[in-house]
């Protein structure tokens, strides 16, 4: 019969060990936080690093991508390993917006929707503004038929193309990333329809403003939405 004393000492699950691309990782990073290697600083090569850590290719490899994801390194294809941090940007921006609340990060893509909306009034193609008006006709149609999951699809959509006529790669990224973490919280909040309904006159207002290029109006419009809450 086990005591209680032996059923403390053992662990009821394995403890997971730190691989050799970990070690190597932290070894590095502490290098780089001390100030041995300084910003802009290279990592010397594969081979070195191979000999000095007594480690293959593959765990220097991955020692260096677990770095740059921390934000201490950058990989410059032909040129080398450098530092960019000596104390690296933390978790990845997926991992910190998937930790996120949901009011904390639909505020973030409100705030980005009234400043896509005003840069696309100014850069916008005949093109873009076709997009746009195919999605905003596909969520009014969804929105009528209650399809609420597909409503809020198109209506991502709508926004992605004004942040696409922007023209601005890290707001199509960073909108695209936000709205659709916040997808099936749209779905569990709104229940139906009907808030879409409401603001499709809000939203063929700021379809005009945009094809029409006036960046104030596209502001005011985007403005409203954002503060009817969709």
């Amino acid at each position: 019969m086990q005591t209680s004393d032996d059923m403390m000492s053992k662990p009821t699950s394995p403890l997971k060990r730190m691989s050799l691309a970990e070690e190597v990782a932290g070894l590095l990073q502490d290098a780089i936080e001390s100030g041995r290697y300084r910003v802009n600083d290279q990592l010397p090569p594969e081979p070195e690093l191979m000999v000095q850590f007594g480690v293959g290719r593959s765990s220097i490899r991955e020692a260096v991508k677990i770095l740059a994801n921390r934000g201490f390194v950058k990989v410059q294809q032909g040129l080398g390993t450098f530092v960019t941090s000596q104390n690296g940007s933390g978790e990845p921006l997926t991992q910190r917006l998937q930790r996120a609340d949901f009011e904390d990060l639909n505020e973030v893509r409100l705030v980005l929707e009234v400043k896509i909306a005003e840069k696309a009034a100014l850069l916008r193609s005949k093109k873009d503004v076709e997009k746009m008006k195919g999605f905003l006709k596909k969520r009014f149609e969804y929105a009528v038929s209650n399809q609420l999951e597909a409503c809020i699809q198109a209506d991502i959509h709508f926004h992605s193309a004004i942040a696409e006529a922007a023209k601005n790669e890290l707001m199509i990224e960073l909108y695209g990333t936000v709205a659709n973490m916040l997808k099936q919280s749209f779905v569990q909040r709104y229940g139906n329809t009907d808030t879409f309904i409401e603001t499709q006159e809000l939203h063929e207002a700021l379809l005009h403003a945009i094809a029409d290029k006036d960046p104030k109006k596209a502001w005011s419009c985007a403005t409203k939405i954002a503060t009817h809450g969709k």
